[in-house]
């Protein structure tokens, strides 16, 4: 979703909300994304609020601060069971996942008004909060289950290459000529951007957002603007260079872009020359992979880097930093997708018994 699109929603949402909420919003360093999600959740919160007539405010915007401070803990866990027994669109109750985010939506809020913000008084809304009395829901796959179900879609070793020789060679045969015109009318830009994120493990918000300038390839490195805006250069994998290379030596002329032009991936449509947006990155992953045979996303482009990292390095710092995540506690996953050491030690275990039975004989 384009900076446009998402700023839009953001309004939508505060217009609504009441005046302590939009403090909230300003005071708090979010990415445009979870920005948007946090206020949908503070919504969906509200509106229980005043179902359940916790608060008698007519609408959201009218909610008092002092419904909030007096909220009990067996209030918010009412609210968590509604949530566990309601469904999503797609007709399924919500998932852990889910529910955890709308607990830490209010996390967040909790933390503005009884720490960060500063009311005419110099000091925040109130003390007490909440929130810290409730846990997040346990999610109850393991690790280990986890890393199986995301190994199986990524594109690690040799698959990578070979899902980039299917877009160089194959791909335009299985194409319908509407498909083709603007196959190759994007193939160079399209074969970058996925190997710059399979090449950088970047966020396809961080790709969509990259500017002629942020580009390094005689040192490759690329400088990126991360989730709350902090800005960061990462190493590019020297396999990838080729591909962005040919997409540069193609992208003034095709899309028409003037000596201005700042974004790095240009879209040209109606004879307008535009940055590409995340939307679309999203879309053309899906419809190449899925043509490929592995459907996949590009968060799963950049899982694979991720795991491949680890694997090599054995170090979640590391692999940490290159992703552009404080701290390692989002990489736990990485060090459970190769199961070799697991496999390893349980051969030597098995050895080393059968090696007892023959002493004991």
């Amino acid at each position: 979703m384009e900076t446009s699109q998402y700023l839009s929603l953001i309004d939508q949402e505060l217009n609504k909300m009441p005046d302590f909420v939009k403090e909230y919003n300003l005071g708090t360093s979010h990415s445009l994304a979870t920005s948007y999600q946090y206020l949908t959740e503070i919504r969906r919160f509200f509106d229980w609020l005043r179902q359940e007539q916790l608060s008698h405010a007519k609408t959201n915007q009218d909610i008092s601060i002092q419904t909030l401070e007096n909220l009990r803990r067996n209030d918010i866990m009412l609210y968590i069971d509604f949530l566990q027994h309601s469904k999503n669109q797609q007709g399924h109750l919500n998932s852990p996942t889910t529910i955890n985010r709308s607990i830490n939506a209010l996390r967040s809020l909790y933390k503005f008004l009884t720490i960060t913000a500063d009311n005419n008084h110099g000091q925040p809304y109130f003390d007490r909060n909440v929130m810290l009395k409730i846990d997040s829901l346990n999610n109850t796959k393991t690790l280990n289950y986890r890393a199986h179900v995301l190994e199986s879609h990524m594109y690690t070793g040799d698959l990578k290459y070979q899902f980039m020789q299917f877009l160089n060679q194959e791909y335009e045969k299985k194409c319908n000529k509407q498909a083709l015109v603007s196959f190759k009318m994007n193939k160079e830009r399209d074969m970058a951007i996925i190997a710059l994120i399979l090449g950088t493990g970047i966020r396809v918000s961080e790709c969509a957002g990259s500017n002629l300038a942020n580009i390094n390839l005689k040192e490759a490195i690329l400088d990126v603007r991360r989730k709350g805006g902090q800005r960061d250069s990462v190493p590019i994998a020297s396999w990838t260079i080729e591909y962005i290379k040919a997409y540069q030596e193609i992208r003034a002329d095709r899309y028409h872009a003037d000596k201005n032009e700042q974004a790095f991936f240009l879209t040209y449509y109606h004879g307008k020359t535009k940055r590409i947006t995340t939307n679309a990155i999203e879309k053309m992953v899906n419809k190449y992979s899925a043509a490929f045979g592995h459907p996949l996303t590009p968060h799963k482009l950049r899982h694979t880097l991720a795991s491949e990292l680890y694997a090599v390095t054995k170090d979640q710092v590391l692999v940490a930093q290159q992703l552009g995540q404080k701290g390692t506690s989002a990489t736990d996953l990485y060090t459970h997708v190769d199961q070799r050491k697991q496999r390893d030690a349980l051969e030597k275990i098995s050895k080393n018994s059968e090696k007892n039975n023959q002493d004991t004989e």
